[in-house]
């Protein structure tokens, strides 16, 4: 892609190192804007140099801090818009306010529609994600949205080391997950569990909280995003004390709020499996947790887009093709 010169790629500064990695992918250059903040708090961005005309593809993750973030994305895509760009694309790695997809109880919002409207009301013509929380946040744009999967990836980092099979047991940590554990579990061609903890006010199980069968099998514990750390954890816990051999804890979107790394690390889990879609500062780091890059996916993707491209090939497994995931 690097001979057309009517695709720019910008990074504002939740994760400049997969922004780069997008960008080598591609054989461009990421374009020049500068982002200032004033001492109280607002946010300037000037591009520079021209956009018009030219298709536009902004990385951006909603994620710690994170009304920043949004706020960053914002005001660049209203600076895209008023500086003439053709077509201004957001890549979000990570979807912030994605959680709140419902009114779980009176008098709630629902935010993750009010970003969806928010970027469609500033011009965005496009978005690019991994992994929404919910499948249904898609319905919340009346444009074209490409919801990628974190899943092949993942699960191809387990298929290289033969944890496969029915050996092998996913798990979920909750009722709300059962839906991705079980096309994990059939990327892997193993069964699945789940952890019927139905206290929502304190994050703990027990094994007799745990549908299916764990004893003597190698666990993976199987979620979208890893926030607190406690209902991995506590998940872990109860497969530790009803006979797991080993534990892996896996989910796309590391978010590690508070004082989730040291709960990890003292949790009963041999690794933790995550992507990039989130970059973490080195005190979050530690040895167990592995993340596998998101760059060349969210590459090809774009790609693919500019070529006006079919992605449905993305959304599978090369290692298990038949799964409809």
């Amino acid at each position: 892609m690097a001979e057309n010169k009517n695709i720019k790629l910008f990074a504002l500064n939740s994760n400049l190192p997969l922004a780069q990695k997008i960008a080598d992918e591609l054989s461009l250059t990421i374009s020049e804007a500068e982002v200032k903040h004033f001492a109280d708090g607002e946010i300037q961005i000037s591009i520079g140099e021209s956009v018009r005309g030219a298709e536009i593809y902004v990385i951006q993750a909603v994620a710690d801090p994170v009304n920043t973030s949004l706020m960053e994305l914002m005001i660049m895509v209203d600076a895209l818009r008023r500086a003439s760009a053709a077509k201004i694309n957001v890549v979000m790695p990570y979807y912030g306010y994605a959680r709140q997809d419902r009114k779980a109880r009176s008098r709630e919002p629902i935010t993750a529609k009010l970003i969806a409207s928010m970027l469609e009301m500033n011009g965005v013509d496009r978005v690019i994600t991994i992994d929404l929380h919910a499948d249904q946040v898609q319905g919340f744009f009346d444009i074209p949205i490409d919801h990628l999967l974190g899943a092949p990836l993942l699960a191809n980092y387990f298929f290289t080391r033969h944890l496969v099979g029915e050996d092998v047991v996913v798990v979920s940590p909750s009722h709300s997950g059962v839906s991705r554990a079980r096309k994990f579990a059939e990327l892997l061609k193993a069964p699945i569990a789940i952890i019927d903890n139905r206290d929502n006010e304190k994050d703990t199980a027990g094994p007799s909280e745990i549908i299916g069968e764990v004893a003597n099998k190698r666990a993976i514990i199987v979620d979208d995003i890893i926030d607190t750390g406690l209902s991995m954890s506590a998940s872990a816990q109860a497969l530790h004390f009803a006979g797991a051999t080993e534990i892996y804890g896996v989910a796309t979107h590391a978010v590690l709020s508070g004082d989730a790394v040291t709960i990890l690390k003292e949790a009963p889990i041999k690794e933790y499996v995550t992507t990039d879609s989130i970059n973490l500062a080195v005190a979050k780091q530690f040895p167990r947790l592995t993340q596998l890059s998101i760059g060349p996916l969210l590459a090809a993707a774009i790609e693919r887009i500019h070529k006006n491209e079919a992605i449905e090939d993305l959304l599978k497994s090369p290692d298990n093709m038949d799964v409809q995931l």
